[in-house]
């Protein structure tokens, strides 16, 4: 006889909102994008997921329908549902959620039903995250839109730097104990958990998000899950891979870029005052972009051409950073996650190896918290690079099935 052990982790699965913006005119949860819901949706890749504790929080009244969906969605493992009835607010129905949740669970991931087509490469992250020792992990996006401040009459007063902006996402993961403390003192309403977390003095760090992980919220945000849906109605299960399907892959990238614009440097996502910028469409960071080319060329996803070139406005002047986690996005998609990174840097400005270990995380935490190893060679003064003209970087990339 074999004993199934009990997971340790929990997903409160947010359903209980009515919906006013989509104007569907019932729960949003419960709106049909094909011919399942909104909460099916978003049940059947929770549940594709490692192994959980999963708690619907479902609207008042329709905790039947919630439970089907709940049910099929988990093949019949009736045994890993509970539905609870929502509150009056999201922070009442996230508590009621908590109230559900097994003895056993140590981390608890909180999503929004409406996020109903993130991948379940994203709650991955998020667990792993956890597991290696955060108290508290938000899935982001980086912010591609130029960001203005307007004030009360319409003007615009000043810009915003995007590269310290992100887009928050959910499942957003904690620590159980975290999460329960921070409920039982939360003196006002949040936006989400993350800001409830951080208010109460928790430490919250940030994996890659994915595109998918939109929110339904208007008609044409559920327009857009239905055109989605249409075209790859449920993800892949994944339990194994294949016989002769690669279960890891090597990748290599080059990237060169000149010094010579007006500008402060940006490289291996630091910058760096007092050093000229590099010449490029973005920022001109050429570890991150042979970074981004080697994980793309493991992975089979074409170059950064391809998805960052010229013909990509939104990418003019952004971040290195902004490339890397969209890269990570991409991989998910098909189906890999980064194993790691090395890196080759040939310059001999600027002095790399007094930021050797900040530049390390920095690259590292962009891309999900895979590791990264960077050395830098002055090459003797050989060749462009050795002459300071520019600088020259090789990356060699192991993706591995997510």
């Amino acid at each position: 006889m074999s004993i199934t052990p009990v997971p340790h982790v929990a997903v409160i699965v947010v359903a209980a909102g009515d919906g006013t913006r989509l104007g569907a005119g019932g729960p949003k949860a419960l709106v049909g994008v094909d011919a399942h819901t909104i909460l099916r949706h978003c049940l059947e890749r929770v549940f594709q997921a490692p192994p959980a504790q999963v708690v619907v929080v479902a609207p008042a009244g329709r905790e039947g329908d919630a439970l089907t969906d709940a049910v099929e969605a988990a093949g019949g493992r009736r045994d890993l549902v509970t539905v609870v009835t929502g509150g009056s607010s999201r922070q009442a129905s996230v508590q009621a959620g908590l109230s559900a949740l097994w003895a056993d669970i140590r981390l608890v991931l909180v999503h929004d039903a409406a996020r109903a087509l993130t991948p379940p490469q994203v709650f991955a992250r998020v667990i792993e995250a956890l597991e290696a020792g955060r108290v508290g992990v938000v899935p982001v996006l980086p912010v591609i839109d130029t960001i203005k401040r307007v004030d009360d009459d319409g003007v615009v007063v000043g810009a915003v730097d995007r590269a310290e902006l992100s887009a928050a996402q959910t499942p957003q993961g904690f620590r159980r104990e975290t999460l329960d403390s921070a409920y039982a003192h939360a003196a006002r309403e949040h936006t989400d958990d993350a800001a409830l977390v951080a208010e109460a003095g928790g430490e919250v760090s940030a994996v890659a998000g994915d595109p998918l992980s939109f929110k339904i919220t208007t008609p044409a945000d559920l327009e857009r899950a239905r055109h989605l849906v249409a075209d790859a109605p449920v993800p892949p299960r994944r339990s194994r891979v294949s016989p002769g399907e690669d279960s890891a892959r090597v990748g290599v990238g080059t990237d060169v870029h000149a010094f010579g614009r007006d500008g402060r440097l940006r490289l291996a996502g630091l910058s760096w005052p007092d050093e000229p910028a590099l010449v490029g469409h973005s920022d001109g960071d050429a570890v991150a972009h042979a970074i981004v080319d080697a994980l793309l060329s493991a992975a089979g996803r074409g170059d950064i051409g391809t998805h960052f070139g010229t013909a990509r406005p939104e990418y003019d002047g952004a971040h290195g950073d902004a490339f890397l986690r969209r890269t990570v996005a991409i991989l998910g998609e098909a189906g890999w996650r980064v194993g790691n990174v090395a890196v080759q840097l040939q310059t001999n400005r600027p002095r790399f190896s007094t930021r050797r270990v900040e530049a390390e995380r920095a690259l590292s935490h962009a891309l999900g918290g895979a590791p990264v190893s960077v050395s830098a060679t002055t090459t003797d003064g050989l060749g462009f690079a050795g002459r300071g003209e520019g600088v020259a970087v090789t990356a060699v990339a192991l993706v591995v099935r997510a």
